[in-house]
């Protein structure tokens, strides 16, 4: 009779067939898909990987929905789907009726809602965090050096009641909501653990003799259970801090628009008007320093425009009758009326921000190892630990019952996820602060996991390789002396052009210059007179064109700078050239040493840029970069970057630019320069403090130690279950006569998230 029912308890297969559990369907496929939409929606109650993968099963069965993408690190979800066969509603029902929750479009009216939540979520997560770790510390103390106190058991039951009702109440919550759908994951394993040690506790607390008429001790393990949740919640706590806040580049990108724009009508009436109410074929007025809010075509007037957040190049460029423009842009101090060409969703603006939204709400490149496999192992430590106690009840003898029972908490308890709960969450903390002590900022783990594998990284050029802005780097007079230049430098302090301000630095002028007649010749330079002398400064059309002699010296030499990707600029007086001045954007110092460490780690470099070929190909041959990409727009960039992916390689884009921003959400690894723009550093994984290019093999480094740690982490927490969980449960008995202790299972467990928090603080002596 007994092997009987041992042999139906072993026959899970056959126990499970009379559930009557439906099939997992595949799916559905749907062969007209051209209405089909995206929406990015933030998601609630998702505590772990296996509630991600949990969420993205659940949406990709529901009828109408082709694709649902769970980003667990934004806790948002990337869904395409047709709007005539389900709506977000829907989906948002769907999701509730499986204990998470959906905020819809009309919901999250503002941007800020998502960020809102989450530091609500962090704010809970802390206090529960400090308040479980206030409580746990008496009864631990209680529990390890004076259990022979005075009421002892009732003053550690006073303290862990609140612990595990209160503080872990989430972990119970959610237990009671899987367990509804006949899935499970970590907190499974943590409600059951504590749930048992504490009921067993109070079970021994109040019925001790029920023990001792059977000759043994009747123990207690609230220290056990109040010091799991405690540290879970820490590891909950330390993930969550280390979460991005995507939706903040979002903002910024939206906030390039201006909100209101000048139009004018038939008759020339100014008239200001939100710039949702502009449409193709509009004229619009733009004034100096105003933002441009639309793309178009220039048609009366001219200024120079700053164009970085759409090229990354610092100098802003000259727009004139026919030039396009783009929103988003900034003018500087002219102004001009232009024709609206693209408006809202389809200006270039637009698609940026589609790239980095869409990019950033599509599914983390590495899943979180641990949930994975407590998918597999949370049930598996369940029907081993009921297995046990049958066992024990069968074949255990008079005490078979005790020592069942006694076996299916000890299992329990040595089989809680705490060490693994801890191994990944310690050692991306320690990697993160390691970071941050060498000037390295790392928003999330899996970026920081992801690392490691790069072995293609995507520079850009201006800012990153170079230094960012124009300098002079040579000058070469042929006639006149110094006090020559000092007019040069007085003549370009009142110059509009982007260049003239490295000139005026670079010469030093006098105090009050006595210059007049000062004329700006749009697109070729300038010219003023002083002490009576015409001179001119500009290119060799301006000198060219007012019949200025130039010595074959000069000559030479500026064909010489300029085939080093050089801006010459011309100096003359009245019919001679004085002299020329070479102004470029710099190599940094420390380019060409950070390209020789990525290449001797076996990554392959390449530079893409929206400057032209030539001065593309200087810096990449200075730098020792040899693939070089040149011209690249925005989303040449980030199509750039997806080529090489489609390839299967992995890759780093390093930026600093408004323009980078897409390119560095849909590669891989997005690293920053920190003395970039706010939007590159949000649209970003990584950001470098120092803008120091020497921190990004440094940044490559840091992941795979980390990731070593994570990975010895988990070695060891799974080694501890898989020896200490047939120890629990008795298998040593019928050789040894051994059979331990719930009490040294608590110890054990305790140890072995001291040996996975000390191996991960090794990291900070890795260099």
């Amino acid at each position: 009779m007994k092997s009987h029912l041992i042999n139906n308890a072993f026959n899970i297969p056959s126990k499970i067939s009379n559930l009557n559990i439906k099939p997992v369907q595949k799916p559905r496929q749907y062969k007209d898909v051209s209405n089909a939409v995206k929406g990015t929606f933030h998601v609630l109650k998702m505590t772990c990987a296996s509630c991600a993968a949990n969420i993205e099963r659940i949406l990709n069965f529901q009828e109408g929905v082709i694709q649902a993408t769970v980003n667990f690190a934004s806790s948002s979800v990337l869904v395409e789907y047709l709007p005539e066969m389900t709506q977000p509603d829907a989906l948002k029902k769907a999701l509730q009726a499986s204990g998470y929750d959906l905020i819809t479009p009309d919901e999250n009216q503002t941007a800020a809602m998502p960020e809102e939540i989450k530091e609500k979520r962090f704010a809970q997560l802390r206090r529960n965090t400090l308040g479980a770790a206030l409580l746990s510390l008496p009864v631990v103390i209680i529990g390890m050096f004076f259990m022979e106190m005075h009421y002892a058991n009732a003053i550690m039951l006073l303290f862990s009641t609140p612990v595990l009702l209160l503080f872990g109440n989430e972990f119970f919550i959610h237990t009671w909501k899987q367990a509804r759908h006949l899935t499970a994951n970590m907190d499974t394993l943590v409600a059951l653990s504590t749930g048992v040690a504490y009921s067993f506790s109070v079970f021994n607390m109040i019925f001790p003799e029920y023990w001792h008429a059977r000759g043994l001790h009747a123990h207690v393990y609230f220290e056990a259970s109040a010091v799991i949740i405690t540290f879970i919640l820490l590891g909950r706590l330390l993930e969550e801090k280390a979460k991005s806040n995507t939706s903040a580049a979002l903002k910024k990108l939206l906030g390039l628009q201006p909100k209101t724009v000048v139009k004018l009508n038939e008759s020339g009436d100014e008239i200001t008007l939100p710039v949702e109410a502009i449409h193709p074929g509009d004229t619009i007025l733009v004034r100096p320093g105003e933002k441009i809010a639309v793309d178009g075509i220039v048609q009366f007037g001219s200024s120079f425009v700053d164009e970085s957040m759409m090229t990354g190049e610092p100098v802003p460029v000259m727009k004139n009758k026919g030039d396009q423009i783009y929103a988003g842009t900034i003018n500087q101090k002219g102004s001009f009326r232009f024709r609206a060409e693209k408006t809202g969703a389809s200006t270039r603006l637009a698609q940026i921000i589609k790239m980095v939204k869409e990019a950033q709400g599509s599914k983390a490149p590495v899943q979180n190892l641990v949930d994975r496999i407590a998918a597999v192992f949370v049930p598996i430590v369940v029907i081993f630990a009921i297995i046990a106690c049958i066992a024990w009840n069968f074949f255990g003898g008079a005490d078979g019952f005790s020592q069942g029972i006694l076996s299916l908490v000890t299992v329990l308890i040595i089989a809680c996820p705490c060490a693994l709960g801890l191994a990944t969450p310690t050692a991306v903390m320690v990697g993160i602060g390691k970071g941050a002590e060498n000037g390295i900022l790392i928003k999330d783990a899996a970026s920081l996991e992801i690392a490691r594998k790069v072995d293609t990284v995507i520079l850009d050029k201006t800012g990153t390789v170079t230094i960012g802005k124009p300098i002079v780097t040579d000058v070469f007079q042929l006639y006149g002396d110094e006090s020559e230049l000092t007019v040069l430098g007085d003549i370009e302090k009142l110059s509009e052009h982007p260049l003239a301000e490295a000139v005026s630095k670079y010469f030093i002028g006098s105090e009050n210059p006595e210059i007049s007649h000062f004329k700006s010749h749009t697109g070729k330079g300038v010219s003023a007179i002083y002490n009576g002398k015409r001179y001119y400064v500009g290119n060799r059309t301006l000198l060219d064109e007012n019949q200025i002699f130039i010595d074959a010296l000069l000559t030479d030499k500026a064909e010489n700078w300029a085939n080093e990707a050089k801006t010459i600029i011309w100096f003359a007086i009245e019919d001679k050239a004085l002299a020329i001045v070479a102004v470029a954007d710099y190599i940094k110092e420390n380019s060409v040493e950070a390209i020789k460490q990525l290449k001797s780690m076996g990554i392959e470099v390449h530079l893409v840029t929206g400057d032209i070929l030539e001065t593309a190909q200087v810096i990449a041959q200075q730098a020792g970069i040899s693939n070089v990409s040149a011209g690249a727009l925005p989303t040449e960039k980030a199509n750039y970057v997806k080529k090489l992916r489609s390839e299967g390689k992995i890759v780093a884009m390093v930026g600093d630019g408004i323009n980078d921003s897409a390119a560095l959400a849909v590669a891989d690894v997005g690293i920053a320069m920190g003395k970039g723009s706010d939007i590159a550093m949000e649209a970003a994984s990584m950001t470098l403090i120092s803008s120091d290019l020497t921190k990004v093999p440094q940044a490559i480094r840091l992941s795979r130690h980390t990731v070593k740690a994570i990975r010895q982490n988990l070695f060891w927490a799974f080694i501890y279950n898989v020896t200490g969980i047939p120890i629990a449960a008795g298998l040593l008995y019928p050789f040894t006569g051994f059979i331990l202790n719930p009490m040294i299972a608590g110890a054990a467990m305790a140890m072995s998230s001291v040996s996975v928090v000390a191996n991960s603080l090794r990291l900070k002596w890795k260099k």
